[in-house]
């Protein structure tokens, strides 16, 4: 199958090199202030795989038609990335992975709803432009169908994303996707403060404003009447623990898994885009909740001052320190 990874930076390059290594006949869709560092220096990805040059394909635009098309770009560059490209989508089968939920709506303006695999990438990398990208933990590619319709047909694809990670198979992607959320909350609070999640969430003050963030978006989706399912290593169960028990509690726990999840800085996603210039894709995420809230009658404070303060940041180019992030969101936990 003639496979394209639209968006190559940190989850993008990874499926781009590692298919690549598969022998996958593959192209990767890139910026054009990437085009010369792939060219010439290859793919380079570090990090627990080991280091690797890999030599790639890579166009700015589509120029044949694709069998298997996956869109690995942020929520904010999908329609862009669909519409210069949807001439050879025409036959393609779909596969989306971002955060949030509202990816798979706009993928749906342009392609048919049944022919969209939903992805949940549940293994963590950091981009660093233009060509370099380290793997910092491993995991499984989470599929299924968000509008219902059976992903029975699409076997053949789905063995080509195999060949470059696990995949299973979700019974129920919408709650999976809604799940996933939860593990993303947590990427503002080192966004606003310019630093690793490690170094973040290491400091038991922030991550108890992690536990809040949490635990009000929790309280709204269980309002909204939202049934979560469970992912590979991130059951719902460990979730509604942690709400449950005390905060300081929570917060350790909360310190010490985020402590061991990569030996490299992990940069989330919503501060990589921010260290590149770009907005980040914090509507798709805490703006998620804000939505569900205000669509059932409920508010959710503390995300919605969030995503204020995030999109100060973009707009700024300045980042808080933790005093005057404590400060100015004393008002909403």
């Amino acid at each position: 199958m003639k496979t394209a990874v639209l968006g190559c930076g940190a989850i993008g390059g990874l499926f781009l090199g590692y298919l690549q290594n598969e022998d996958v006949e593959v192209t990767g869709v890139v910026r054009a202030y990437q085009k010369t560092a792939f060219d010439q220096e290859g793919l380079v990805i570090e990090g627990i795989a080991g280091p690797q040059k890999i030599k790639v394909n890579t166009v700015e635009r589509l120029s044949q038609k694709i069998d298997l098309a996956i869109f690995s770009c942020k929520t904010n560059d999908l329609e862009e990335l669909a519409e210069n490209n949807r001439a050879y989508l025409s036959e393609a089968v779909i596969v989306s992975t971002q955060n949030g939920v509202y990816a798979d709506r706009i993928l749906k303006q342009y392609f048919a709803s049944e022919k969209i695999i939903t992805g949940i990438v549940m293994f963590g990398a950091t981009f660093y432009p233009p060509n370099l990208v380290v793997h910092n933990f491993p995991g499984e590619l989470v599929v299924g169908n968000m509008f219902g319709a059976p992903i029975d047909a699409l076997s053949a694809p789905i063995d080509i994303l195999r060949k470059a990670f696990r995949v299973s198979v979700s019974p129920n992607i919408k709650g999976a996707k809604y799940l996933k959320i939860f593990v993303n909350l947590n990427n503002c609070i080192p966004a606003l403060l310019g630093k690793s999640m490690q170094e973040t969430y290491i400091d038991t003050s922030l991550a108890q404003l992690a536990i809040s963030l949490n635990r009000e978006a929790y309280a709204v989706m269980q309002k909204a009447g939202i049934v979560l399912e469970d992912l590979p290593g991130y059951p719902k169960a460990r979730l509604e623990s942690m709400v449950q028990m005390p905060v300081n509690e929570a917060a350790a726990i909360l310190g010490k898994t985020m402590a061991g999840l990569s030996k490299e800085p992990l940069y989330g996603s919503v501060l990589q885009s921010i260290q590149r210039g770009k907005k980040s894709e914090i509507d798709y995420i805490n703006g998620e909740i804000v939505r569900i809230a205000q669509e059932n009658g409920l508010s959710a404070p503390l995300n919605e001052k969030i995503i204020e303060l995030v999109h100060d940041v973009e707009d700024a180019g300045r980042f808080f320190d933790k005093k005057e992030l404590l400060a100015t969101l004393e008002g909403a936990i």
